[in-house]
């Protein structure tokens, strides 16, 4: 059973982007505009793995570390895209529970590098 991944992006074309690398992988992808939209995905899906951006609308700590404060919603790994490269910025996403950082702008193969390395890390 293929592994299911969740691209959260505000960016729909960050959101193909990244959509049709992770398919062409072999992974299973669901879409989310936004940390609600993501919340409401991670209610319904088992998620492997969280691909988001830092900025955007609707999104938080707590939704990007799968919380909604009500439920303990988790998943395995989160990778932050980003155009923040401060370390700052880097503690508060790992505070906020995320595995891997990537800066943009990114290659497909810098994100499945770094995919592949979770992947394997957590025996998915």
């Amino acid at each position: 059973m293929a592994k299911t991944f969740l691209i959260v992006d505000d960016s729909a074309s960050m959101r193909q982007l990244i959509a049709l690398t992770v398919k062409d992988a072999g992974y299973d992808v669901l879409l989310a505009e936004n940390g609600r939209d993501a919340l409401e995905k991670m209610s319904r899906a088992k998620i492997d793995m969280v691909i988001t951006d830092l900025n955007m609308p609707k999104w938080t700590a707590s939704c990007s570390s799968g919380s909604s404060g009500e439920g303990g919603l988790q998943v395995r790994a989160i990778i932050m895209l980003t155009t923040e490269s401060q370390e700052a910025k880097k503690q508060e996403g790992r505070a906020a529970g995320a595995s891997g950082w990537i800066v943009k702008p990114f290659s497909p193969s810098q994100l499945m590098d770094v995919v592949k390395k979770f992947v394997k890390e957590r025996g998915q």
